[in-house]
């Protein structure tokens, strides 16, 4: 069973292709039981498991524009995020910063998914996996990113690039 909220479940279309005669690729994300999400809230002070509206929007805007860049006409990509553990952790007992996420060599992040991407012409093609990044301190413009999430998305950028990505865009 998917827990539906309003920003969780999004088709958009990558590639405005209709013109051409060709459809257009499609990225389609969906999270199961985010309530249940290890650790996928940035407004939290650690301790309790779900995940926010805010963190599922980013990482779906962010699929979706992967979808725009990497999928070919035609191809149509569902994701089923089932566990995120954000980068970080939050350590309350830090007066007065209570609310920042510490970055830590042992605190990197993973997501757990499931994907289905389907083409013309081809059978379906299927897989669980376990996407992590356990170098996310040491990549380039992470220090001069605002982006509360930056780690994630670099880490989704390089999961999308070496899944979908046709040979030339690699």
């Amino acid at each position: 069973m998917r827990t539906t909220l309003a920003c969780a479940v999004l088709m958009v279309l990558a590639f405005d292709s209709m013109a051409q005669g060709s459809p257009a690729a499609q990225v389609e994300v969906h999270f199961d039981h985010p309530e249940q999400f290890r650790d996928a809230s940035l407004a939290s002070t650690g301790y309790e498991r779900g995940a926010d509206a805010e963190v599922m929007k980013a990482l779906t805007d962010h699929l979706h524009k992967l979808g725009q860049r990497y999928l070919q006409p035609g191809q149509q990509l569902v994701i089923d995020i089932r566990d995120i553990d954000l980068a970080g952790r939050f350590e309350p007992w830090h007066s007065r910063a209570y609310d920042v996420r510490y970055l830590r060599d042992i605190t990197w992040p993973s997501i757990d998914l499931s994907y289905t991407l389907n083409q013309p012409g081809q059978p379906p093609r299927q897989a669980k996996e376990h996407v992590s990044d356990k170098m996310y301190l040491s990549r380039p413009g992470r220090q001069a990113s605002s982006d509360r999430l930056y780690a994630e998305k670099a880490m989704l950028t390089d999961w999308f690039r070496q899944r979908f990505a046709p040979p030339s865009h690699s």
